[in-house]
């Protein structure tokens, strides 16, 4: 049997990550050198355009990934995370690959596909959203809304933050908001 027959028939001809039976098609996961049932699955083409073109990724398309991300194959496992990880900007991704538990080497594989990260410079300055230099002990107030994950609530807009400490990140500082201190970017703060 085929690789491309043993994946349909495992998939029931279905895309493996958001179930769509429109032009699906074989998809082997970078940087795969032999494709197995281990490094390809069966997508559909909207799910391999966005795939092939993270710049264009449609965030509610992927939502998919709540039941997928759960399937015992390797493959769809990989490609979950990779997704779920190019969407970390939006909670419910957040969430989601916070849930996730993967093996070592599945987690390995799944990041061998991702460009790099960029390396944060330690030296550089913590700057606000007005690219004044923060220090600790400065105080900061919010720009926009944030959610505070695992504390349940949102720091509002205009909220006063005193006695910063800078972190090891100059894209962050930590702060006490509602009497729990707490990390925020230092882009959604100006120097009060």
């Amino acid at each position: 049997m085929s690789l491309l027959s043993s994946l349909m028939s495992r998939a029931h001809s279905n895309c493996e990550l958001c179930g769509s039976s429109n032009n699906v098609s074989l998809y082997e996961i970078p940087p795969t050198t032999k494709a197995d049932e281990n490094t390809a699955l069966i997508v559909c083409e909207t799910c391999k355009t966005q795939i092939e073109n993270p710049t264009n990724l449609d965030a509610n398309h992927w939502r998919c990934l709540n039941d997928s991300m759960w399937s015992e194959h390797q493959a769809v496992q990989v490609m979950a995370w990779r997704m779920l990880t190019l969407l970390k900007e939006e909670a419910w991704a957040r969430d989601l690959l916070e849930q996730l538990y993967l093996d070592e080497a599945v987690v390995e594989f799944a990041k061998s596909g991702l460009p790099e990260e960029e390396e944060v410079d330690s030296s550089a300055p913590t700057l606000d959203s007005n690219g004044t230099r923060l220090a600790d002990g400065d105080s900061v107030t919010l720009i926009k809304d944030l959610d505070v994950k695992g504390a349940g609530f949102t720091a509002k807009r205009g909220t006063l933050v005193k006695n910063i400490s800078l972190t090891n990140n100059p894209k962050h500082i930590e702060g006490r908001v509602n009497g729990i201190q707490i990390v925020l970017v230092a882009a959604y703060l100006k120097k009060a």
